[in-house]
């Protein structure tokens, strides 16, 4: 503990001087680009790898970054989702997942979590990944993780999609989705590419989001802002 208390102190005599402009305008206010959805893993910080500063996202973070579709369990997730939609008007929603993820051990390990009933409910929200990856073939328990930290990215999006306020920014054309997962050891980022449903590099493809294209809406119903609506890439390419 004397070390986080130590790092506060070095916040307040160091950090906090280079930024005090910043800081007096977000006394009141906050304006943040995006939503985050990330693992409760110490190892992932979404600030840290998108090199954010205060202000600059809006984060969500629990076991497995799970979001309980819409009706299935009313709490801090979807009233943060809600909020961060409506209100403040973020206009990005990044599902983060990521290497080594101990929620998906234990689904992909079928570790028995009878001493963790909290959990193991928490974790029935990954149901739709674990069949889907269940019903797949893996040649390591290696991959048979990586495929199903995937696997999982990519059903929390779905289940975002099912939240009235998700649902209305996307047909009004205001909000994108992205489905990211984090490799731990090598530092990249596998992105979902929408249009054709698999993974690739956020390096080599820096625009790449988890919504692929769909129709145009008719004019009556054509937002005042001109971004293109996508829907959530289905699993079926997946890698």
């Amino acid at each position: 503990m004397r070390e986080i208390i130590d790092g506060f102190l070095k916040f307040q005599s160091e950090a906090y001087p280079q930024r005090v402009e910043l800081f007096s305008r977000l006394a009141t206010a906050q304006n943040p680009k995006a939503l985050f959805i990330s693992c409760s893993d110490s190892r992932v910080v979404p600030e840290l790898l998108t090199q954010s500063e205060p202000g600059d996202l809006f984060v969500i973070r629990n076991a497995g970054n799970i979001v309980p579709s819409h009706g299935a369990e009313t709490g801090g997730v979807s009233a943060t989702v809600e909020y961060g939609v409506s209100v403040l008007g973020v206009t990005d929603i990044v599902i983060l997942g990521h290497s080594d993820c101990g929620a998906m051990t234990a689904i992909s390990s079928a570790k028995r979590l009878d001493a963790l009933p909290a959990v193991a409910g928490w974790l029935r929200h990954a149901d739709a990944a674990k069949v889907v990856n269940a019903a797949g073939s893996h040649g390591t328990a290696a991959e048979k993780l990586g495929d199903l930290v995937r696997e999982n990215v990519i059903a929390q999006l779905t289940n975002l999609t099912t939240h009235p306020s998700v649902a209305l920014a996307l047909a009004q054309r205001r909000l994108d989705l992205h489905g990211w997962v984090y490799d731990i050891k090598t530092g990249s980022i596998g992105a979902l590419d929408g249009a054709t449903r698999r993974f690739v590099s956020l390096s080599d493809r820096p625009d790449v989001r988890a919504t692929a294209t769909l129709p145009q809406l008719s004019n009556q119903h054509q937002p005042t802002r001109g971004r293109t609506h996508d829907s959530v890439a289905d699993r079926s390419g997946a890698p």
